[in-house]
C-alpha cells in the first residue's frame, strides 16, 4: 500500500513545501493538494483564513520537490472550464517530468460559489456537467484533436499541446455517491478517492466493483485511494467531525491494516492533526514505519 501526505493549503507555503520535501526525502509516495479558495462555512474556521490556490501550488511543488507524485484532491469542475484545466494539467505533468495525477470532482463547496458568483447546479445537473467535462479532459489530454458537442461544453477540433509526459496521465475521480458518482468512476476513472474509515471504504469499494461489472470494466484497473484525519500516538480531539483514525499507536496500526485488507492501494494522510515542524515530521516518520515496517 502506498502512502502520501496531504499538506493543508491553509498554512504558509513554506510549511507546505517542508512537508512535501520531508515526504520526498524519507520515502513517501506522493503529495496531494486540495482545491479550495477559502474555509468551508459551518466548520468553525475563520472565514478570512488564507488558503493557497491549488493549481499554482501543485506547479510550485512539482518544480521544487523531486521524486514523489503530485496530485490534486480534487479539482472542482465548477471552478474551471475543463479545456483550461487540461492545459494546466498537461503543463504540470511537463514540469514534474511525468509525476502528476489529475484529481477531479463535480464540485460542492457552497460559500465559494456564492462569493465568486459561480453556478452550482443541483446535483443531477452537476453530475451531467461533470461527465461532459471528463470527455473534454480525456479528449484533450489523450487525442490529437477533440470535438465535443454537449449541453455544457462545445469544442471544435480542439488541441492541447504539449501533451502530458505520461501516456496516459492518470485521472482520479473523487466520489462517494453510490448510485451515480461511483458509476462515473467505473466508466471514466483510473483512480478513485473518498473520505472514510476502513469499513466505509470497503463498503463503497464493493459498490464500485458492482458498477464495474455492469459496465464491463475490470475493477482491478481502478486504483483505490482513501483518507481520514490521522492522530499519531495521542488523544483524538473531541470536536473532530470528519472521519478519523489512530489515537494510540496500536489503534493506528490496526486501522492501517484494515485499509490494506479493504483493498486500499494508497492511504492519503491529511497533516491537520500531525502537529507542526519537528512534531509533524516525527509523526510522518512513524506513519511511514507502520505502512512499511
Amino acid at each position: 500500500m502506498r502512502i502520501s501526505i496531504w499538506p493543508g493549503a491553509g498554512q504558509p507555503y513554506g510549511d507546505v513545501l517542508e512537508a512535501a520535501r520531508h515526504a520526498a526525502e524519507t520515502g513517501w509516495d506522493g503529495v496531494w493538494i486540495a482545491d479550495h479558495f477559502m474555509p468551508n462555512d459551518g466548520t468553525g474556521a475563520d472565514p478570512l483564513h488564507p488558503v493557497l490556490e491549488c493549481g499554482s501550488l501543485v506547479a510550485a511543488l512539482g518544480a521544487a520537490v523531486p521524486r514523489v507524485r503530485i496530485g490534486t484532491l480534487v479539482y472542482g469542475n465548477t471552478y474551471r472550464h475543463p479545456a483550461v484545466l487540461a492545459n494546466m494539467a498537461a503543463t504540470v505533468d511537463q514540469i514534474t517530468g511525468g509525476r502528476f495525477t489529475l484529481g477531479v470532482g463535480a464540485g460542492w463547496q457552497i460559500n465559494e460559489h456564492d462569493q465568486y458568483g459561480l453556478e452550482l447546479p443541483p446535483i443531477g445537473k452537476r453530475i451531467d456537467r461533470f461527465v461532459e467535462a471528463l470527455h473534454v479532459l480525456k479528449g484533450l489530454l489523450r487525442s490529437p484533436r477533440t470535438t465535443v458537442k454537449g449541453e455544457y461544453y462545445q469544442l471544435t477540433d480542439a488541441v492541447c499541446e504539449p501533451k502530458p509526459v505520461q501516456d496516459p496521465m492518470p485521472i482520479m475521480i473523487g466520489a462517494k455517491g453510490e448510485q451515480r458518482m461511483l458509476r462515473v468512476v467505473a466508466e471514466h476513472a483510473d483512480m478513485w478517492n473518498t473520505w472514510g474509515r476502513p469499513d466505509v471504504i470497503a463498503h463503497k469499494s464493493a459498490v464500485l466493483d458492482r458498477h464495474c461489472a455492469a459496465v464491463g470494466r475490470d475493477p482491478k484497473s481502478i486504483l483505490r485511494t482513501a483518507q481520514a484525519l490521522t492522530v499519531v500516538d495521542g488523544p483524538i480531539p473531541d470536536d473532530v467531525s470528519m472521519p478519523v483514525i489512530g489515537g494510540s499507536l496500536k489503534q493506528l496500526e490496526a486501522d492501517i491494516e484494515e485499509y490494506r485488507a479493504a483493498g486500499v492501494d494508497e492511504l492519503i494522510v491529511p497533516d491537520g492533526l500531525l502537529g507542526k515542524g519537528a512534531t509533524k515530521f516525527k509523526a510522518m516518520d512513524t506513519l511511514l514505519s507502520l505502512v512499511r515496517p
